[in-house]
Order: structure tokens, then sequence, then C-alpha cells
């Protein structure tokens, strides 16, 4: 059911080596369907290629936040690699020219990370967030040619987020308010005195109704804001304040305002009611007097301004009632207030990211769309949308330059996230090539999206992962394997747990059942207050359709996912006993258990109403209570300190079937949230499926 924490940080650029002639870097192009759908080019022959294993998860090279530069010449994007010995990850930022002439070279040097990556406006230097010798992270910049990172911020809680201004003399800054023990500490170091940090910790204190969350733990009064810091005197003015969180700073072309999100309601807690506020950037009074852009509702937020100042292009979800599941719509909005509109109602699709083109005729934005996200466009005033990145692949983030210039971070079943280039009407190219070694290295499951009926009559989709070799006249043992959310999907991108149970021989079904995103709001909502009822349904038309083909037995099944997938593995295995091994990773089983004890308390409320008002739906809604019918030898893992989905669901479900006698275990990773950061216990994780799925799916005697 969802930060990683920043990295640590920065330091010598090397953009200089640009300027000496790099070798030349070539890739094949063509049009963005054909090329998307084209298998990369194979550098190993098939007979010398491996099958994947576990450590090869730590040899992906994480590509990310594609930038260009106002020049258009230079794209900025970092890379995140991971040395699982040393238990350390790391990312770096590089740039790679427009052109593709030379190779990509690094910005900052190996042993510290960097993120955010920001060109100021002339494109001649390059801010991001970093942070060095255990210090709190702050912005530094680089020069473009090359020299030392200069630290411009000193902020002793840290910075969150920063945007340039228009003219480059100023950042917008996210500063989340200092704890008492930051304040001490920064004192005692003004003072010259050495910090004495608390023998015990202080107790928490909350008066708030939403108290947790995960990654954070217990929440207190302390806000986040928008400060604005002047480049050459380094002087911060706080622009916003309240007891409310800001976010998602955006410059008004004339530097003049900043727009942002926040919900500023009488209780933030109590709703999604995010808007979009616009402040002076020169606010004397901390945003005492704020326009407010938008009076939606439902959640506002991504905010980007039109070339002229005029208006706001921003994400809003007005269906109040569908709450998470309500879709993301394109609206503009005057910057003024008062005036709104929605764009893209009748595509009743998913959008974000929107953000305005560079002459303000169009606004881009990515779109989710049965199992694929593309980039799209539509004209600033409404009218048809332009599909500009489509195919087999997907679009997970985007830049805008000059001359409709656009970066785009694609991913496919077999590639990994690379940086794509192209001009509006040209053709798409491969500007990185980050993995092209490791994966010239393995042999890959093919995969297909096949549109098949449900029990009902209902039409859904699933991919189907099949091994490497696949032989059709064989059958192969089978994992369902289940998304987490409910509201996402399976697309075609680059899958590790597909592919790593694929080269160990399972076929792999991956369903986008009743719930999933990308098939519109009406689809998500079949499962609202009724989960696992209709999404089970649909997972299991998709197995039955696996074994109708002949590809899987039907006496070897697996099922498993993490998050939603555990939830929906939980339903699975109280309602069949056709699947020989489950896996279910932070999970819920008694829903009444994590009312006040995870972050979801507001969603459930909107959901399935107060848990001492309308008890029956929570408790038939629960899993927990058919556990008896649970026959599937179960492995149950989850984080020790997620407020996310918390272990303790995944403890009574343990408890409940080794009270039954069944065969199951418990893993429980100390230190864990809901997404394992850890490497160590990351590769611990796929070894426990596959070792779990190899006894009780396909049978093979192991010693323990």
């Amino acid at each position: 059911m969802r930060k990683k924490k920043l990295l640590s940080m920065a330091v010598n650029f090397f953009a200089a080596l640009i300027f000496l002639g790099a070798a030349a870097f070539n890739e094949s192009a063509g049009k963005s369907e054909s090329f998307l759908q084209a298998h990369s080019k194979e550098n190993v022959s098939s007979q010398q290629k491996r099958l994947v294993v576990v450590d090869d998860y730590f040899k992906i090279r994480s590509v990310r936040d594609p930038r260009i530069s106002p020049t258009g010449d230079w794209i900025a994007y970092t890379v995140t690699t991971s040395n699982l010995k040393e238990e350390k990850s790391e990312t770096r930022i590089w740039v790679a020219p427009w052109e593709g002439k030379a190779k990509p070279v690094p910005f900052t040097a190996k042993g510290v990370s960097s993120s955010q990556p920001r060109w100021d406006p002339s494109g001649r230097y390059l801010a991001f967030i970093s942070s060095r010798d255990e210090s709190k992270a702050q912005v530094w910049t680089l020069f473009r040619r090359g020299g030392e990172a200069v630290q411009l911020t000193d902020v002793i809680q840290g910075v969150q987020n920063f945007v340039w201004s228009p003219d480059g003399s100023k950042m917008a800054l996210v500063i989340q308010d200092p704890t008492p023990e930051e304040i001490a500490e920064a004192k005692a170091k003004k003072e010259g005195r050495k910090y004495e940090k608390p023998k015990v910790p202080r107790p928490h204190v909350i008066d708030r109704l939403q108290f947790k969350l995960d990654y954070e733990g217990y929440l207190d009064r302390r806000r986040t804001h928008i400060y604005v810091m002047d480049v050459e005197s380094r002087k911060l003015l706080q622009v916003t304040s309240g007891d409310y969180d800001d976010s998602e700073p955006a410059w008004s072309p004339d530097g003049r305002f900043i727009a942002f999100t926040s919900n500023r309601t009488e209780e933030p807690d109590s709703n999604f009611n995010d808007d979009i506020w616009v402040v002076a950037s020169d606010s004397p009074d901390k945003g005492k007097n704020l326009i407010r852009v938008t009076d939606n509702p439902g959640e506002d937020g991504s905010p980007s301004w039109s070339p002229d100042g005029k208006w706001i292009t921003h994400y809003s979800k007005t269906d109040v009632e569908a709450i998470v599941f309500a879709t993301d719509q394109l609206a503009v909005s005057s910057s003024a207030g008062g005036e709104s509109g929605i764009l893209t109602r009748e595509l009743d699709r998913r959008i974000s990211e929107p953000r305005f083109s560079v002459d303000g005729r169009h606004i881009y934005f990515i779109l989710e769309d049965e199992g694929k996200r593309h980039l799209a466009r539509i004209p600033a005033s409404g009218g048809d949308i332009g599909r500009l990145i489509e195919g087999k692949a997907s679009v997970e983030s985007y830049t805008l330059g000059r001359d409709e210039r656009i970066g785009a971070l694609i991913s496919k079943p077999d590639l990994p996230a690379e940086v794509f280039v192209k001009k509006e009407a040209g053709e798409l190219r491969r500007l990185t090539a980050e993995n092209d070694a490791l994966m010239s290295e393995l042999r890959l499951a093919t995969v297909e999206k096949i549109r098949l009926e449900s029990r009902d009559g209902t039409e859904i989709e699933s991919f189907f992962y099949k091994p490497p070799s696949f032989n059709p006249e064989m059958r192969y043992p089978a994992i369902l394997f289940l998304h987490g959310g409910p509201d996402a999907q399976y697309e075609f991108n680059f899958d590790f747990f597909a592919q790593l149970f694929c080269a160990n021989g399972y076929l792999v079904v991956m369903p986008n059942p009743r719930g999933s995103s990308g098939y519109g709001q009406d689809f998500t909502l079949e499962i609202f207050a009724d989960w696992g009822n209709k999404d089970y349904q649909d997972v299991m038309a998709a197995v039955d359709y696996a074994i109708e083909q002949g590809w899987a037995d039907p006496g070897r099944l697996g099922v498993g996912g993490w998050s939603y997938g555990g939830i929906l593995t939980n339903y699975v295995i109280t309602k069949t006993d056709r699947f020989e091994g489950a896996v279910t990773g932070a999970s819920l089983a008694l829903f009444v258990a994590n009312y006040g004890h995870d972050e979801y308390q507001l969603w459930y409320e909107k959901e399935f109403g107060l848990p001492w008002e309308n008890r029956d739906l929570w408790e038939r809604l629960s899993p927990y209570n058919s556990v008896e019918k649970i026959v599937t030898p179960t492995l149950i893992m989850g984080g020790a300190v997620d407020w996310n989905v918390p272990v303790i669901n995944s403890e009574q479900l343990y408890m409940a079937l080794k009270r039954l006698g069944r065969t199951t275990q418990l893993v429980v990773y100390p230190g864990e949230h809901h997404g394992l950061e850890k490497l160590a216990n990351q590769k611990d994780r796929f070894e426990r499926y596959l070792d779990w799925y190899d006894r009780y799916v396909k049978g093979v005697e192991k010693e323990d």
C-alpha cells in the first residue's frame, strides 16, 4: 500500500571531460512506436547468455530524474548503484550531451551521493541536494565546466527540496521546522560548545488526528514550509507558515510569486483537500496573505505556470467520495484564483506531471493507460490529446527543453529505465546505456499482455511472463504475483521479480484486476469497500487462462505479493486450496487491528466507516476471520517498523496458522519500513521467495 530517504552526498565535477571529445556514443534509433517495441541489440550470442540470478538485482544501475539544460545541449540525470558486500548504495549525477556524440560523464565523484540535479537558468551551473560528513542535506552547486562543489545552504535541519528562480538570483527551498535537539545543537555550535545529546530520548507528545507516517514515525506539530534564499547573500526569507505542510514550490515566470501545494483546511488531517496556493516571493508576513488558486474539495497538486503567468496547470481529483481511487485529471486554473477547468474529463485516465510547453500552447503530461504509461500533450485550451511517446514501454518521467526538445526516462520489459531524447516531431533516440552491459549477458523472459474475461464477464488484462527457452509443449509451475496499491497497475517495464522467477523455471502471471488504475475510475472503484471479491475473481481468471492455454501446471501453482499484493494473497488462500505455496508480505489480515496503529485512518474511515459504527463491514473484509480455511503453506514477511502496513497483522496471521497446525513461517526484518532498504534484506527476501516456492510449488526437497 507506498520516499526513499535522501542518500548521502556530493563533490568534484568532471564535466570538462565532455569537452575533450570522448569517443563517439552510437545508439540505434527509430520511430517512437517501432523502436520501443524492438528488442535490444544483443552484444553476446544467445548461447553465451546466462539466466538471471538474485545478485543481478544489485548490478542494475538505477537511472532517474533527467533534466535538460536551459541551452538544450545537455541532460543531467542520476545513477544509483549498489554494493551488496559493503551494504551501500550511492547516487551520482551524470551529464550527457544532447546530440549523443560523446559519452556521458559523471558530475560528482565516487564515495558520496547527490540527488535532484537542477540547472540554473543560464545553464552555467548545476545545483543539487547533498550531505557530507554525516551533516544534514544541503543545496550545493557546480560550475558546468569543472571545479569544486560549493555549498549554498547551511540550514540546521537540512533542505528537502529546492527550485531556482527564473533569473537565477534566488531559490525556493522546502524546509521542515527544526526539532528541539537540532535547535540546541545549532546553539551549542554557535557558542563554541560541544553538544551533548540527551541520554534519554524525549517522549512523543501527540495531539494530531494523523499521528503516524511510515519512515517518519510519530508526528508532531513541526511542519514543512517554503523559504526563499537570495543566492548571493545566502539570506533566508520564510514565505509560508502556520500549522500546515507546504510543498511543490513553482516560480511564476516573472519571479514575483511562488505557487505551492497545501491543505489549509481547519483540520488538514481529516480530509484529502490539498489545494494550489500562490504567495509573493518577497512576502514579509510569512505568507499570511495568500491567493487560493483552487477550491476543488478533492486533492490538487503538481502546479506548473504558463509562460505568460496567467494560468497554472495541475492535477485534480474531483470525486471526493472516491478518495484515493479518484482519477487524477488534468486541470488549468487562473493564477489569480476563481477560474478553473478540467481538460481531460472525458479521458477517464490518471495523469501526472502536467507542464506547460515552452511556448505555452500545449500542456504535457504522463498518461497511465491499460498497462502502459505514455507521454502525451493537449492544447492549453483543451482539445484532442496527442501521444508523443507510446508503445510497449513505460515513460517514468520526462523533461522539456527549448526547440521542442524532450527527454524521457523509459523502461521496457527487457530494459531497466534509460534516458531517451527526441524533438517533438522527430525520432526517439537512446541517450544512455547504463545497463546494456548487464542486459547483454542475460537470457530474459518474454512477456505478453492479454485481455481476458473474468468470471462475471468483465474484461481484464494480465501480463504473462514466460521462461527463457519457453516450450509451448510443456506445462510450467506458475506463480500468480499480485501488485500493491490496490490503485496501481502492472505495465510494460522491467520487472526483476518476474525475470528472476522465470529464470528459475516459473511461468509468472501478473494481472491488473479490478481496483487497478489505468482502466478508468469505475474499474478502480469496483472494489470500493469490497476488497478480495471481484479482484479475487479476476486474478483467478488469469490463472485459469494460463492453464487453458497449456502454459501452467494446475498442480503446481504459487501465489504471492507485497503490500496490497500480500493482502490479496490472504484473500486468495482463504478462498481456495488450489495453490501449493504462498508468500504474503507486509499484508493486512485483521482490519480493526490496524485502526489507530498505522497511517491510514482517514482512508479507512472514508471507505469502511468508523469501526465501532460499521463493524460488520470491517469484519467481513478481514481475511483473518476465515483463517481456518487456509491450507496453503504460507511464508509471512514484514518490516519491524512498518507504519504503512504494520507487522502486527503478519504476526497475528502467523500465530493463527501456527495454532491451527498449518505449514507457515514468519520473517520480520529489524529496522525495516514498508519497503526494504537494506541490501542484505532485499537479497534475503528474493532467496526466501525462491526457496519457499521451490519447496512447496515445485516440490523440491531441501535441507533446513
